[in-house]
């Protein structure tokens, strides 16, 4: 497999970020409990424009996070790892055993308690820390191996857009829903009319965010649809879709995520942490993470191998598959973003929270653990 130029630079964008991602976290857990705690934790509530701070982050700035994923998803589909079928099948099936598990296992725990619209939670892989983590083991790391785990990662959080349109809608404005998704098709006209000029997808894409704000549709998924409308063209250096990508990375690495984590890891620690880490919604949380990931992964991709539906790269074998499985734990800002939409009860958002935190921190320290000693065996 060779890697693009945009993909060595969506790599290296993301990387870096999941360490300031780390640093963000670190950050607002000690200010979240330290004296200053309750303003802190009020300053993400106090309204601007109607709308609280946090509400802001987490339906504005992260339409920006999608829209980046929506123009990777739709690169992957034209002409990356995802236009061949072949090559396709196996990150697909990886995030789909990958999303099934987990969410079975949750279900086992939770299933008919007031908790079970949690199952989307250990869901979703967070690309900037697993990548992060990755980029660690820095030269040992193939480039077939970084390029699954950003395929399978790109998959699974478009699988967890699609579950937040379907599952996470309480009430529906049709008409606001009607317009948004006309001017998406207007967008697409556009598009078909082979207007190149970024402005006019851009202006019409905050026009169908505010009415898709108001439809009862999560507004984040404004960017994916603005992705799919923006030309792509050949792809190249001048293609629409090339320079709007290419300008998003540093920013939604360095400014978007980072400002996301310390609004929404504002964890306050306290009580009794072991009955929190017990309760049925905890336990769901932390072993499909754990667990259910890099189970799901590498069952689902060796019974698609072993079955001839598709090809395990030569520079790869499955101790690093199930490595790499382990990181795909790393739920952290997806995960939390669906814990968000799934709970209304503060209480179970903020330990929901915390063990998001904690069981992505054990993903990551085992995933890093495997690889390292699986690629250094690999180089002797």
């Amino acid at each position: 497999m060779t890697a693009t130029k945009l993909f060595k630079e969506f790599f290296d964008s993301e990387k870096a970020g999941g360490l300031v991602l780390i640093a963000c976290t670190i950050l607002s857990l000690v200010l979240t409990n330290s004296p200053i705690g309750t303003d802190y934790q009020l300053f993400f509530q106090s309204k601007f424009a109607g709308l609280s701070v946090e509400h802001w982050i987490n339906d504005g700035l992260m339409a920006v996070f999608f829209l980046l994923i929506g123009l990777e998803l739709e690169r992957e589909i034209y002409i990356g790892e995802l236009s061949k079928i072949k090559d396709a099948l196996l990150p697909l099936l990886g995030a789909i055993g990958g999303i099934l598990l987990p969410a079975g296992i949750f279900l086992m725990f939770n299933y008919g308690t007031e908790t079970q619209s949690g199952a989307g939670i250990p869901m979703a892989t967070d690309i900037a820390f697993a990548l992060g983590i990755l980029s660690l083991l820095g030269n040992k790391v193939p480039t077939s191996l970084k390029v699954f785990l950003t395929a399978l990662a790109v998959i699974d959080d478009l699988c967890a857009i699609i579950i937040i349109a379907i599952f996470y809608t309480k009430t529906l404005l049709w008409i606001n829903l009607f317009i948004a998704l006309f001017i998406f098709c207007l967008l697409l006209v556009l598009n078909r009319l082979k207007v190149r000029n970024l402005i006019p997808y851009l202006l019409g894409g905050i026009a169908m965010w505010y009415f898709m704000l108001h439809s009862g549709v999560h507004a984040t998924i404004t960017g994916v649809l603005l992705a799919f409308a923006i030309p792509f063209g050949n792809g190249d250096e001048k293609s629409t879709s090339y320079i709007l990508q290419h300008f998003l990375h540093k920013p939604v690495a360095f400014i978007v995520l980072p400002i996301f984590a310390l609004a929404n890891t504002a964890i306050v620690v306290s009580g009794d942490i072991t009955q929190t880490l017990t309760e049925n919604n905890s336990l769901g949380i932390a072993l499909g993470l754990i667990v259910g990931k890099p189970l799901g992964i590498f069952v689902l991709t060796f019974l698609a191998v072993t079955l001839g539906l598709c090809q395990l790269p030569s520079d790869l074998n499955w101790k690093s598959i199930f490595g790499v499985g382990l990181l795909a734990g790393i739920g952290f800002t997806m995960s939390i973003f669906i814990t968000l939409l799934a709970f209304d009860n503060e209480t179970i958002i903020n330990n929901s929270k915390l063990v998001i935190l904690l069981s992505s921190l054990t993903a990551g320290l085992l995933g890093f653990i495997s690889l390292r000693q699986t690629l250094s065996k690999s180089e002797k």
